[in-house]
């Protein structure tokens, strides 16, 4: 019985065998700054993969410019004013000038300032020049030329403004309809 008194009394035995509230604080405490560690880690990852993929969007799309940009020539960026165009001359109906000649059909209206009443005036008047001559310069002009459609456009223009306008002007030539059939 002595023995059993002795392990009564002694305090160390119950100390190793129950855990006490000091060994599971520092347990807790470990888990706690692991993930602690952890949480900033992925906290950390994320700001900095935010941060590449901000600086790489922009530096592709050139500091916020679309990659759909068409280039304009200077002489049409703001300088372009805004025409009204005369539309009451006809499909012109021609044969070009080649051996084997082809045919062509062509739409033509003529471009002049919208604010301009002199001009739609005299285009009325000199209706029938108009069409004598859009007939003759295309009758003229063989199926090579006429594939150049810019330098067509200025050619009439300017046969136009100086051979057949007298007070007024033409800004603009523009075809609606322009076939060039091959035979």
């Amino acid at each position: 019985m002595a023995d059993e008194n002795a392990n009564l009394n002694d305090d160390h035995g119950m100390e190793d065998a129950l855990p006490s509230d000091s060994s599971v604080k520092p347990k807790k405490a470990g888990l706690l700054s692991t993930l602690l560690k952890y949480i900033a880690l992925a906290l950390a990852a994320l700001i900095f993969i935010v941060t590449v993929v901000v600086i790489t969007v922009n530096l592709l799309s050139r500091n916020g410019k679309s990659h759909s940009e068409y280039p304009i020539a200077e002489e049409y960026r703001d300088s372009r004013e805004i025409l009204q165009y005369y539309s009451a001359i006809e499909a012109v109906k021609t044969s070009t000038r080649d051996t084997v000649p082809g045919t062509v059909i062509v739409k033509v209206e003529l471009g002049y300032p919208a604010n301009d009443k002199a001009t739609p005036q005299e285009l009325t008047a000199r209706l029938v020049e108009l069409k004598d001559f859009l007939r003759s310069y295309f009758q003229n002009k063989t199926i090579a030329e006429l594939r150049q459609e810019e330098k067509i456009k200025i050619e009439i223009r300017n046969e136009i403004n100086d051979n057949i306008l007298s007070k007024s002007k033409i800004k603009g030539v523009a075809f609606t309809q322009y076939d060039i059939i091959e035979q």
